[in-house]
Order: C-alpha cells, then structure tokens, then sequence
C-alpha cells in the first residue's frame, strides 16, 4: 500500500476532544478528480495515490496505516444562535502528515458516513458540492488566499437524499488544521476548563510556537488569530467573495477559508449582495462580512477567558478575575476593525497601481470606484480588471462598462494624476505597477454560472469535461486573452438576478 506518513498529533494530545471513528465503505466508489499538484506538495507518491489504491483510501473503504479516524467536537454560533454540539458529522479526520516545506496538514475526509455527531444528517455528500469545494478551494489557492483545498474527490456509487436524489461522493480535505473559533467554544460552554487549555495550548503550538512559554500567552493567541482573520476577509472583499455561511464553527484559527458552501463571486458591485438561500436576513451579506468577522472572534475571547483569567491557585474563576480577563481581551477585539481596515485600504492600494508613497489618499479614491461601480451596476471583478487597461493607456475598455458619465471622467483624472505623482515619488516603473495590477485584479474567477453549469454537468450526466475545463481556467486567473477568455466573462443579469446558492448538506 501507498505508505502516507502519518504524524497524528491531534489524536495524541487531545483524547478528549474527539471520538475515534471509521468512515463508511463506498459500494462502487470511483474517481472524480485527483489534484496532483498538491499531492506533490503534500510530499506524497502522487504516482501511487492516483489508482485503484487512491480510490479506495478516498472513498474511506480502506484506512491507510498509520491512520487514526475520528470526529473533531466543536460547537458553535449558527446565524447568531448558540449550538452548544455540532462535531463533524459527516466529517472524519484521518490524520495529520508534514508536507515538503515542514507544514503540518491535516487529511480529512468529508461525506464519509454518519459520526455520532451526525444528528438527524445522512453523514453524505453529493457530487455537486464536493467538487464546487474543489472548484473554489483551487481558484483561491491560485488568487493567494489562504484556503483549504481538495486533494482528490470519489463518486461512492450510492445515490443521496436532498431535494432530489442525487449522486454521492467523498471529498478529501486538506487543511493547515481543522481547529475552529467552535472548537474551544465546546469545551467552554461545558465548563472542561483543563480540556480547553490542553486545546488552546495545541493550537498555539501548531499555529503561534512563538508564543509557547508567553504568560500572556492565551490573549496573545486571540491577537494572532484575529489578525490572520483580519488579514484573510480583507482578500475577500477585496476579490467580491461571499463566505455565505460565517458562523463560528467555520472560523479557522489557521486564518484559511474553510467550508464552501452557499459561497459566490458578487457580479454586479453590491454591499448588501446576499446569494445563500439560508441567509434570509441577509446576516452574512457581502458588506457585512467585517463586522461578522469581528463578533466571531468576540466569542473567541469569551471562549478564552476562563484561561485568561485563571490565576493558577486551581479555584474558580472570581468575578473580579472575569472583569479584569475581559479588560485584557477588549483592546484585541477593538483592534480587529483598524487591522481589516489597514489589510483591505493595502490591498485597494494596489489594486488601484499605487504605492505605499500614496497611501493617505487611497481611501477617498477607492470609495469613490466603488460608489461608481454600484451606481452604474459595473461587475466588480471586469470593472476593476478594465482599470489594469486603463493604466496601460487604454481607457475604451472601461469606458464601455459606464454609461457616458462625467463622474467617470472626473475620477480617471483623478487616479491619472495621482498614479503619476506617484510614479514620480516612488520610483515604479510603469511595466511593475501593471504587472502588480493585473495580480491583484484578476481576469478569471469562479463566476456562479460558469460553476453551476460544471456541477450540473457533473451531476446530471456524469460528464466531467466542463469542470476539468473550468478548473483549468481557475488556475491560471490572469489568462483573459487566450484559450480561457470565454470565463472572464459575467453571468447574464437574469442569471445573477435569481441566482441562489445552497450548503449542500
């Protein structure tokens, strides 16, 4: 068998944080999709895994040696309400292995029967949303956001009840760890103060070592944790994704994307864009996703306080400990708006082709784009990629987006003046301040109908030709003018008009 090199230490150092637990065996499992490139990575025989052999260990019918199965518990704020269990259903964890650079990975398997964390859930994905997780997981990878990603994806051979019945597969998730904002909710919430330190302190010792031996260490991993958040929902904003579904158990404290479910790309600019047939508030709505950011990781920090304020005499914790623990944590929490707002301006920055030179008059400049983008009903992603042409010296693109406008003109003045006061200031040459431009404003990205057209095709027919394709193009996000240029293209707006994304469970 394929050796996978497993280092399992979340089953070593956390017993009480999981249920040990086999995946159920696939009837007829084969293969859908196998992402080499990663396996590589992963330091794995890409070779071997891509057989019968993968198959088998993909579809959970055979737990490779060293493998140690099981459910991760964790709870978590669900639309704003309190689940106290959630767990991973229909998830199993089969291990942690160390990659080619010396990260530690997490392999786990999603769709792989019912855990008795399951509830009333089947334990079952369906084709569709296992390959969208592959989809999205990729295209991200490839724009620079921190994303889990799918190492392989096996049809099972057993249909799945949802609206309809639909075909059933196994995804394979790769993930810097699975530990969530939920994750140490569950042990706080049941008052498991000596299981919540034993996880507070793997996670610090898997994702902040440096804080290892720090006394103040606790509040220094709400700090590191909320700037990684800080950091990751910038880029999001800054490329029009929708999460969709931001509770607390799909908060990482890794900083990556996790869980694409009811996710999109907005098309039109919207700050109150909500696709997810769940959302009906509109709680996770596009503009909304900073604030959301910010409550999760106040449940974070009240997750943490009992450690913040233990004072180590083994008693409970005193009221006056509590106040003074909050004290501790506010300064973090309240930090968290000006390091988005600092990671999203830098990123308009550059989306814009200036440098840090002009950085003071970034702000006024990039909300009035905005505000002409949603005035004008302009595609967020074509709107900003037309202005790469127009810093090229080609402004009829752009043009063509607007109506004949004098805002416009007003503002390419604007940002033409500007742009060369600060090519004169900063010293970039005009072919780098393109070259950043076109990386930061990417041609291709996983437009809603172009994904939704793969995974019906996926579906419906078993054909997989439109998603090898589309996954092709999602790699290379730059390429607009060659064999991929059909997918920089926006979804009609009767298209986007009713479009709706769903979870998939």
């Amino acid at each position: 068998m394929t050796p996978i090199g497993f280092d399992n230490s979340y089953a070593r150092d956390l017993p009480d944080a999981y249920v040990a637990w086999q995946p159920s065996a696939a009837p007829a499992p084969r293969p859908l999709f196998f992402n080499r490139a990663l396996a590589d990575e992963l330091g794995l025989d890409a070779q071997g895994l891509d057989s019968l052999e993968g198959v088998s260990i993909f579809a959970g019918n055979t737990v490779p040696p060293g493998a140690q199965p099981l459910a991760q518990a964790y709870a978590g704020h669900q639309f704003g309400g309190f689940s106290p269990q959630l767990g991973d259903g229909r998830a199993v964890l089969l291990g942690e292995i160390v990659d080619r650079s010396g990260r530690r990975r997490d392999l786990m398997l999603k769709g792989s029967g019912r855990t008795p964390f399951a509830r009333s859930g089947d334990g079952k994905a369906a084709v569709g949303p296992m390959l969208r997780e592959a989809l999205l997981g990729e295209s991200m990878h490839a724009l620079g956001v921190p994303t889990s990603r799918a190492l392989a994806v096996v049809a099972t051979g057993e249909p799945v009840q949802r609206e309809r019945r639909l075909p059933g597969a196994v995804l394979t998730r790769v993930a810097a760890s699975h530990l969530r904002v939920g994750t140490l909710q569950f042990f706080a919430a049941r008052g498991q103060i000596d299981t919540l330190r034993q996880v507070a302190d793997y996670a610090i010792a898997r994702h902040d070592p440096a804080l290892l031996g720090d006394p103040d260490c606790y509040v220094g991993l709400l700090r590191a944790v909320a700037q990684r958040q800080a950091a990751l929902v910038a880029q999001w904003m800054n490329l029009g994704f929708i999460h969709g579904v931001m509770n607390t158990d799909n908060m990482t404290l890794s900083g990556e994307t996790i869980d694409y479910g009811p996710c999109a790309f907005i098309e039109a600019y919207d700050p109150h864009a909500v696709f997810s047939s769940i959302d009906e508030a509109g709680r996770y709505a596009f503009g909304n996703q900073p604030a959301i950011a910010r409550w999760n990781l106040a449940r974070l920090a009240e997750a943490l306080l009992p450690l913040i304020a233990d004072d180590g005499d083994g008693d409970h914790v005193r009221h006056n400990d509590a106040k003074a623990a909050i004290d501790r944590v506010m300064p973090v929490i309240d930090a968290f708006t000006s390091w988005y707002d600092a990671h999203w301006r830098a990123g308009q920055r550059v989306k814009l082709g200036l440098s840090q030179s002009v950085a003071a008059e970034v702000a006024g400049l990039a909300d009035d784009w905005l505000e002409l983008l949603h005035a004008h009903v302009v595609d967020f992603t074509l709107g900003w990629r037309r202005l790469v042409n127009a810093a090229a010296g080609d402004e009829a693109p752009l043009r063509s987006l607007f109506a004949n406008t004098p805002a416009l003109a007003s503002w390419l003045a604007r940002w033409r003046a500007l742009s060369e006061h600060d090519l004169a200031a900063s010293g970039l040459s005009p072919a780098e301040r393109i070259r950043r431009m076109r990386v930061a404003n990417p041609a291709i990205i996983a437009r809603n109908h172009q994904v939704e057209r793969a995974l019906a095709a996926a579906t419906d027919a078993a054909d997989l030709a439109p998603f090898e394709r589309l996954l092709a193009a999602l790699r290379h996000p730059d390429d607009e003018a060659g064999e991929f240029a059909a997918f920089a293209e926006p979804a009609p707006r009767s298209f986007t008009a009713t479009y709706r994304t769903f979870c998939g469970t």
